[in-house]
């Protein structure tokens, strides 16, 4: 281990070239990826024929949420995102010391799941191209998409930029295709709201089965502030943050409702719940095989896609944390030629190829949320309150509406969705982070920091 110094000394200052078509691109391709088609029968089967409403309350929490990530993102425009806004908040020698180490520490983990996920699904859609006939074959798919993620962002920044702006075009070509054909051949109606009209809604909202489908779109929206991993990588950060963060919600939240209702006026929701393969099903009704196997294409590249953009993002996280002196310095360390951080890259998508081998999709969507929730969303919700409190807004560049309601809106919805994951779930998570506490406590105590000295 080595003191501040040396490890700030290690890393090379990251170079500001994204723009923001290049960061709404990043952030819209991290959204969708392989989520929505895989959790659209999950959320039918939980929510029946109001599966839209799901959708709804997920896009109102990225909405909110996202208000919280905007004013931090653009005060402070820095590589690691949270890591940078829990150690501001919580102050840099004492607290704030303990809540980003455990945010760089559950990285460590929940990242690689979160790109598991994405390859696990990715395996699955490959499937009805190719069918399995062993165990191993789709594991062996996974893995190697895990692979050839780190082969194409091993180059700058730049560079990644470009290629993110191409992986972009393909996924709103897909949902384009997906939401024209539900227009043009639906059969009969969705409903947006149950019978009896608003007055219905607050009983259903409450409920477990609403609790447990918003875990599924609320993982299916995830991805809006990774503009805010690479905050050391944006142009004019104050404008761009806040505007990338809200274009890629709106945008996503349209097109994916969009989908649910074209799937949904095609194929019952009692149908679509059982479907494996709901878009290459979709497809294959409305045009024949062919025109699925292209459209199992597209799915198989808008996955990859928001892999790529998910393994951008986190790479910085464990780097941001390296190169202040509060994690491993090996984390710090960036390409002497391309300046990008190479070692976190290698690291975080070695752990994702290996989660990629062991784990099945549904049990690693839940885990995801119920390890981010409490230090990540709510600790951060947290954190903006005590940082206005202690600085004030005059320096902000961006200033949430409304202020404090959506962070009281944001705490109460997120830890819901923590209850809503479930008992074993929710041991998980705060097993992580009892871990994370006692692995703090002996780096502590080796570096005679905070709060054994210092």
């Amino acid at each position: 281990m080595t003191d501040t110094s040396t490890a700030t000394t290690a890393a090379a200052p990251l170079r500001r070239r994204l723009g923001l078509l290049q960061a709404t691109a990043l952030n819209m391709i991290d959204m969708v990826g392989i989520g929505p088609f895989v959790t659209l029968p999950l959320v039918m089967g939980m929510m029946g024929p109001y599966f839209l409403l799901a959708w709804l309350v997920g896009a109102g929490l990225a909405v909110v949420d996202g208000m919280i990530w905007s004013e931090l993102g653009a005060a402070h425009p820095e590589a690691g995102g949270s890591y940078r806004f829990l150690k501001l908040a919580y102050g840099e020698q004492k607290w704030g010391r303990l809540m980003s180490f455990l945010y760089v520490w559950q990285t460590l983990v929940q990242a690689p799941l979160v790109v598991a996920s994405g390859a696990i699904g990715f395996a699955q859609y490959f499937g009805y191209l190719v069918p399995f006939t062993a165990w191993w074959q789709p594991k062996l798919v996974s893995g190697v998409v895990v692979l050839a993620l780190i082969g194409l962002l091993y180059r700058r920044i730049e560079d990644i930029g470009r290629l993110g702006v191409l992986l972009w075009v393909g996924v709103l070509g897909l949902m384009a295709w997906l939401i024209f054909g539900g227009l043009t051949h639906s059969t009969h109606t969705v409903a947006w709201l149950p019978t009896g009209g608003f007055g219905a809604l607050p009983g259903l909202l409450l409920s477990a089965a609403m609790g447990q489908a918003a875990v599924k779109t609320v993982y299916s929206y995830l991805g809006y502030y990774n503009v805010c991993h690479l905050g050391g990588e944006i142009k004019n950060p104050q404008r761009v943050i806040p505007r990338s963060i809200f274009l890629s919600i709106l945008g996503i939240a349209g097109l994916y409702l969009l989908l649910n209702w074209s799937v949904g006026t095609v194929i019952p929701w009692q149908e679509a719940q059982h479907s494996e393969f709901i878009v290459s099903t979709f497809v294959e009704r409305l045009y024949g095989a062919v025109a699925a196997q292209w459209a199992t294409a597209l799915v198989l590249w808008v996955a990859f896609a928001s892999l790529f953009a998910v393994l951008l993002g986190y790479s910085r996280i464990p780097y941001a944390a390296a190169a202040d002196g509060e994690f491993l310095p090996l984390f710090a360390k960036t390409h002497p030629t391309k300046h990008f951080p190479h070692v976190s890259l290698l690291i975080l998508g070695g752990l994702g190829f290996v989660f990629s081998l062991l784990f099945r999709i549904g049990e690693v969507i839940t885990a995801i949320l119920a390890m981010r929730i409490l230090v990540q969303f709510v600790g951060q919700a947290v954190g903006l309150v005590l940082l206005r409190r202690r600085e004030g807004k005059a320096h902000l560049p961006f200033r949430m509406p409304l202020y404090p309601l959506p962070v009281v809106v944001a705490v109460a919805v997120w830890l819901l969705i923590f209850w809503s994951t479930g008992p074993a779930f929710m041991l998980s998570g705060l097993t992580v982070i009892s871990t994370g506490v006692i692995v703090f406590l002996l780096w502590s105590r080796r570096l005679g920091r905070w709060p054994f000295g210092g």
